[in-house]
């Protein structure tokens, strides 16, 4: 019995063959092995997706109460603020009339020292007049 080269040939191919599935196969065993950890990674982050997303509704409704206790307040708080801006303008006000006032009472003092000072130059004429026709009636 002897065995041509293309037998041998044949057996070298069929054990390549069987090379090539043993590789094959186990490469598919840890593709599956990669697979079911995969699927049970993307269960784990399922479930914690859910309880974030539970725990963010929570979140947004707390924050909407939130806002509507603020908006609330805040506009309970609006006419503090106008009144406020009230209260400023009418001080700006009298800060104005204050000085306008003032303003006048200088001119007012100013004024009155003209006069006082006219009246006591007129005084001293008057006097000087009255000695000097003193003078000339003696």
């Amino acid at each position: 019995m002897t065995i041509t080269f293309g037998q041998i040939a044949g057996l070298i191919a069929a054990l390549a063959f069987l090379i090539l599935v043993v590789f094959i196969c186990t490469v598919l065993k840890h593709l599956v092995t990669t697979v079911k950890e995969m699927n049970n990674s993307i269960q784990i982050l399922t479930k914690d997706a859910n309880s974030i997303a539970g725990n963010v509704d929570e979140l947004l409704v707390k924050t909407n109460v939130l806002m509507e206790d603020v908006n609330h307040k805040v506009s309970e708080l609006d006419p503090l603020f106008k009144t406020a801006a009230e209260l400023s303008e009418s001080v700006s006000d009298l800060n104005v009339a204050s000085r306008s006032m003032a303003d006048k009472v200088v001119r007012s003092t100013e004024s009155v020292a003209k006069t006082s000072a006219a009246l006591r130059v007129g005084k001293m004429a008057l006097g000087f007049y009255q000695r000097h026709k003193q003078k000339q009636s003696k």
